[in-house]
């Protein structure tokens, strides 16, 4: 898959789209074909080095978006 990656900390500059490993979903988790993100506080936060993903997310900005679920592993 492709996404936005921030290899460092920077301006706009600093997005880079890149392929990436597939996701692998968790217990309960689906993984989302995203047609449509958008950009919050959060992620121009991030792309400045100032905001860690949450734990056990990806390392990409895109808190917000949407799609279509693809698959998942049902849950415990």
């Amino acid at each position: 898959m492709h996404a936005i990656t921030i290899p460092e900390p920077g301006g706009p500059e600093a997005l880079v789209w890149a392929e990436v490993p597939d996701p692998e979903p968790g217990p309960g988790e689906v993984v989302v074909d995203v047609r449509a993100s958008a950009v919050n506080r959060a992620d121009l936060l991030q792309r400045q080095g100032h905001y860690p993903p949450p734990p056990g997310a990806p390392a990409y900005p895109g808190l917000e978006c949407s799609g279509v679920g693809r698959r998942g592993r049902p849950g415990r």
